[in-house]
């Protein structure tokens, strides 16, 4: 495979042509958060432009957390990021662009060319170290680094994606595998869901560094959990790289954040090292082998002929086609189909101008939609709580025995949290001598949490109509939290099926009574254990937090008591 058709994918029948007003040439990757495509300005500079999945788009939490983060990276400036060119947080779906950089990303380098010598190495940690300098110093916290989103091009590394994890904090980006940040490249803080700082970023470059050392991730593979507990619980072992960088790494990798390099450290390390080791001249020319050959980037696409006619876009006298707007999904699918006119970034301002002039009379008929809307899911929640008060007989959907969920087995046997750690049975599913001793599982399908209801972990029946139990649902805070006075909890990044062996790992140090939620979504699962050693398990299926006043959470939860 040439490097251009490796780097430039053909559109597909799903990619739309344009993207407000912007044509786009090729398919450059697809990710978590969306596809990338390459595209030009007018006067014929490379973009990379990133659209955003529609089930994202969904969501007003991320639209507003998006627009804001585009505000704080439009004012990056920096030899070793890529620069944003132009944003769209309101669009269906929400985009941004981003200056094209002409060199693949550290996994693909690593992966055709093995791991990178130690003038490479220090040349990556100084150059990477400076873009977090610049980062953080307009106050954001990369939260994702990882060497995807390290590219490198021919005069040195350039990082990407600064602050959108935290844009899609909250949303079912979390729920597919994708954490908020990768598993391999968490720090101990952000696996254990403490608090977040530029600290972070530099344990993520020590990983980052450690990958392009090693050509594979410093805490070894496994699933997530495995790989997360590794994190929070053992030290690296740096016997394996380069032993004139271990000082450095083991300063960036350290457990505290508050004994970590700062980036400016980093930057001052590596480049003592360079004029000593390397000389002056010697990096680039190494670094641009690493990178390697450019790949010719295709034409920007011309406007359509008179053979190949656009969409004109409706003056005031003309009728719209029908839309339907249920959902953003739905908006996406009809633009992406040719039904929806995309406009120029100048032609979009004008709209804005229109649109604004004509919002104070649309206020009136908007209250009356919300009423509706409010009146509608009120009676929906009410039929809902009716018809689980009535009993397992109320319903002919509603299941006559609870059951508990099943977990897909580990084949790991050597594993602590692999089958035979937690669930009474050894590697073969033959019972364990033990297998008396570990509790049975209880399970309790669709279980719901409101403001006004709580669940207890030592009740027969978990669900409460009351405040009185111990784990309650708050939404004073932006996506709603898990509270309680003698519970702690912790999200399973990374999959779904955990175990109570898994569990048990993941709460052996936990301590935080209280858990965020705008990084959930359906599909989530979140461990918890009370004071008297009772383990739950909730799994997360539907999730409402638009409207607090109405917000909660249903999901299926297990329970082994007395499992701590």
């Amino acid at each position: 495979m040439s490097q251009a058709t490796e780097f430039f994918q053909p559109l597909q029948a799903d990619d739309p042509p344009t993207v407000a007003g912007y044509r786009l040439a090729a398919r450059l990757g697809a990710g978590g958060m969306g596809r990338v495509y390459l595209s030009h300005t007018q006067g014929g500079r490379p973009l990379a432009i990133k659209v955003v999945r529609p089930e994202l788009a969904d969501d007003p939490d991320f639209r507003r957390r998006f627009g804001r983060e585009i505000k704080a990276a439009r004012r990056v400036r920096g030899a070793y990021t890529a620069e944003l060119i132009d944003a769209d947080a309101d669009g269906v779906p929400p985009w941004l662009a981003t200056v094209y950089v002409p060199g693949p990303s550290l996994t693909d380098a690593v992966t055709r060319r093995g791991p990178l010598p130690v003038p490479a190495l220090l040349w990556l940690m100084a150059g990477v170290a400076e873009a977090l300098q610049v980062i953080h110093a307009e106050g954001i916290v990369h939260r994702d680094l990882k060497p995807s989103n390290v590219l490198l091009a021919a005069d040195g590394p350039r990082v990407i994606d600064f602050g959108i994890a935290l844009a899609a904090d909250g949303t079912a980006y979390t729920a597919t595998g994708g954490a908020l940040g990768t598993p391999f490249y968490m720090a101990p803080e952000q696996a254990s869901g403490g608090e977040i700082t530029a600290a972070t970023d530099v344990f993520a470059l020590g990983q980052t560094a450690a990958f392009a050392a090693l050509g594979k991730p410093l805490y070894g593979d496994g699933s997530a959990v495995n790989v997360l507990y590794r994190i929070v619980h053992s030290a690296p072992d740096l016997s394996l790289l380069p032993e004139s960088l271990r000082p450095l790494f083991a300063r960036c990798l350290a457990a505290d954040p508050a004994e970590r390099a700062t980036p400016a450290e980093v930057v001052e390390w590596c480049r003592q090292r360079l004029t000593v080791d390397v000389g002056t001249g010697g990096g680039p020319e190494v670094w641009r082998e690493i990178a390697g050959p450019q790949a010719t980037v295709p034409a920007p696409v011309p406007d359509p002929t008179p053979a190949q006619p656009s969409v004109t876009v409706p003056g005031p006298t003309q009728v719209r086609p029908s839309v339907p707007v249920s959902t953003s999904a739905s908006v996406y699918a009809y633009a992406q189909a040719g039904g929806m006119p995309q406009r120029t970034p100048e032609e979009r301002k004008t709209q804005r101008r229109r649109t604004a002039l004509i919002a104070a009379g649309a206020v009136a008929g908007g209250a009356l939609l919300v009423a509706a809307l409010t009146w509608s899911i009120l009676d929906v929640r009410e039929r809902l709580i009716e018809a689980d008060s009535a009993g397992p007989g109320s319903s002919a959907t509603e299941p006559a025995v609870r059951a508990p969920r099943s977990a897909p087995a580990s084949s790991d046997a050597s594993d602590p949290s692999a089958v035979g750690a937690g669930d009474g049975t050894s590697g073969d599913g033959v019972p364990s001598p033990d297998a008396t001793r570990e509790p049975r599982p209880e399970g309790f399908p669709l279980v719901s949490l409101y403001r006004n209801s709580s669940l207890s972990l030592k009740s027969a029946e978990p669900e409460l109509k009351s405040r009185k139990g111990d784990i309650r649902l708050d939404c004073e805070s932006a996506g709603c939290e898990l509270k309680s006075d003698h519970t702690v909890f912790m999200q399973i990044f990374g999959g779904q099926g955990t175990t109570l062996g898994e569990c048990r790992l993941m709460l052996a140090k936990a301590t935080s009574h209280r858990w965020l939620l705008a990084a959930t979504a359906a599909g989530t699962e979140i461990c918890m254990k009370d004071d008297e050693g009772n383990i739950g398990l909730y799994a997360i299926q539907t999730k409402s937090t638009a409207l607090p006043d109405l917000a909660f959470l249903q999901g299926d939860l297990t329970i082994w008591r007395g499992a701590a």
